[in-house]
């Protein structure tokens, strides 16, 4: 049976503090921690912010589910700098970046930091072979941080970046890290409905593949929109039950960011929706 986190990045309009709190008011039993501003930018969460964070999870029995590394808020953007930029200053502040929340994973006994996939390719010239390249030699850098820590590295698909469906991603593992446990995907069953994969299949054919997995609902035009759980076209009850039957123990965090303002009650009612289709008590 999989079990159920919450994503701190829907709670931007607060610190990580009072994110952990609303959570865990919403009855989950992890939190993905944002590795950004405004929780936990790696470079800035000092000493005393994570000694603090640690021990509010421990008050509020909360395990962290994953550390999400995929923004750059503090110093970017969403995307930027990405793994593929033409300056290499800007991509080792990516590289630094994920070092900084691979360290934080292991300070908070997560398991996985998901990343981008590579950034987007529009406007670099770069070919798909090149561009895997740079995104490949910048994870080398990370990896001995990753192993030496036991934090697997998971790389989340996404519509419109260097890799956005299970076969750019195979095809990119295969190439530069067949043989990597610690480099692995972060299964974000949204944005592969958005790029016509089956979520179904996905999570039955890759099991071995999947490190993590982010869950929302995507509308029947599978625009890159996350709705709440079962606002969408998504059979989210098939894809829980695909999800179960594959015996995958791991986390499955719903990530809902879009609904900064109302983020506490959309994390409530998504709670509920999974007590509703039997997957919470």
């Amino acid at each position: 049976m999989p079990r159920f986190a919450f994503s701190s990045n829907a709670f931007k309009k607060t610190d990580i503090f009072e994110a952990a709190r609303q959570i865990a008011d919403a009855g989950f039993a992890a939190l993905e921690v944002m590795a950004d501003v405004p929780h936990a930018y790696p470079a800035n969460f000092q000493e005393a912010d994570r000694d603090r964070l640690k021990q509010l999870l421990a008050e509020l029995k909360l395990e962290v589910s994953n550390v999400n590394a995929f923004t750059l808020f503090a110093c970017g953007d969403t995307y930027h700098p990405t793994w593929i930029e033409a300056d290499e200053a800007q991509r080792k502040i990516r590289i630094d970046h994920t070092i900084g929340a691979v360290e934080l994973a292991a300070e908070l006994s997560a398991r996985t930091v998901s990343i981008q996939p590579g950034g987007p390719t529009i406007g670099t010239g770069l070919s798909f072979e090149q561009a895997a390249k740079l995104f490949a030699e910048g994870l080398e850098k990370v990896l001995p941080t990753a192993r030496r820590l036991g934090v697997t590295i998971a790389i989340e698909p996404e519509p419109g970046l260097l890799i956005q469906d299970v076969a750019e991603y195979v095809r990119f593992k295969r190439e530069f890290f067949a043989d990597e446990p610690h480099i692995a995907m972060n299964c974000d069953l949204g944005h592969l409905y958005c790029v016509g994969d089956d979520p179904e299949q996905v999570v039955r054919q890759q099991r071995e593949q999947i490190a993590h997995i982010h869950l929302e609902d995507i509308a029947a035009n599978r625009v890159h929109q996350h709705l709440p759980l079962g606002k969408g076209a998504m059979n989210i009850p098939a894809i829980l039950k695909a999800i179960d039957q594959t015996g995958y123990q791991g986390w499955v965090t719903v990530e809902l960011y879009p609904y900064v303002s109302e983020a506490g009650v959309v994390a409530r009612e998504a709670r509920q929706y999974l007590r509703g289709v039997g997957y919470v008590d």
